[in-house]
């Protein structure tokens, strides 16, 4: 279902002492009610599974990408259909999708409560919460070292990425979540006003193209790197994730833990990575000196 991602807004320009009515382009925001249809043919039960506020578009890749990202569903098996509820909801259909399983799909409803762990706000994230992606993760990105990118490469992929953010460009206040191969070439874009809904979108849409696992590519953040992130990036199989912003502690902690490479601070000529940097592939390398090493002793202590 196509539909509308954003809205034009009356406003009035303020520019020092003069002020001017002008229209501005917002993104929109919305909320999406997901719900969950399973259960043997006869004794089907729906139940609402989660509500996200997002930008319109693309909601059943959303959907099952969110699903499939919180261990809920297994893979694209298990799936049957994923559309809008018209029939049944009376008032605000377009806001509430309908994930149908197969048939004799058991989905893991114990990942509903999925805030004990994922959100950054959350007050037990650490040991546990690693713990627990380990044991609802499909696949292994920790003998896949052979995935590598060519820092060239790297330094190319925010380009492309800001000239395909359709959306940001008339709002510019979306996230958007991208897809490269190792060479460059972009596989895949999704914008979301969340970070989070922006990379259930597009992992979303990969499980539907049956390109899981998503190895030998690269996950492009817009924004910083969270835990929530690098999460998701797990249950899909991504094992090089590099971001325009910042990452959280508890993003690299977990990085390291499941051997993803995770790149920061990509602008222009220059990131740091944080984690598995043996995957970048550097043609001129210089190990810290000794007077690096006792200036970041000195910041620590």
């Amino acid at each position: 279902m196509v539909t509308n991602s954003t809205q034009h807004l009356p406003i009035i320009k303020v520019n020092a002492d003069k002020s001017t009515a002008a229209m501005d382009v917002l993104a929109l925001e919305e909320p999406l009610e997901i719900r969950l249809e399973h259960g043997d043919k006869d004794q089907r039960q729906v139940q609402n599974v989660s509500v996200t506020m997002r930008t319109p578009g693309h909601d059943g890749e959303l959907a099952t990408g969110f699903l499939f990202t919180e261990g809920i569903v297994k893979s694209l098996d298990d799936i049957e259909k994923a559309s809008h509820c018209f029939i049944a909801c009376a008032e605000n259909k377009e806001n509430v999708i309908q994930v149908s399983l197969a048939p004799g799909a058991v989905p893991n409803l114990q990942n509903t409560e999925r805030n004990f762990y994922t959100t950054s706000s959350c007050g037990v994230c650490g040991k546990g919460s690693i713990n627990a992606i380990r044991t609802v993760g499909s696949f292994d990105t920790q003998t896949t070292d052979n995935d590598t990118i060519n820092a060239g490469v790297l330094y190319q992929i925010p380009g492309i990425l800001r000239r395909h953010q359709r959306i940001f460009d008339d709002t510019g206040g979306l996230h958007a979540s991208a897809l490269f191969s190792a060479q460059g070439e972009l596989l895949l874009l999704r914008e979301d006003v969340g970070r989070h809904n922006a990379l259930d979108k597009l992992i979303g849409a990969a499980l539907n193209y049956n390109w899981l696992p998503l190895h030998q590519t690269v996950l492009l953040l817009s924004g910083r790197a969270s835990f929530e992130l690098i999460q998701k990036a797990v249950m899909a199989g991504i094992n090089i994730v590099a971001a325009i912003g910042a990452p959280s502690s508890l993003a690299v902690q977990l990085a390291q833990e499941f051997n993803i490479t995770l790149i920061g601070f990509l602008r222009n000529d220059h990131f740091n990575i944080y984690t598995a940097a043996h995957r970048v592939l550097m043609a001129n390398y210089e190990p810290a000196g000794e007077e690096n090493t006792i200036a970041n002793e000195n910041i620590q202590h």
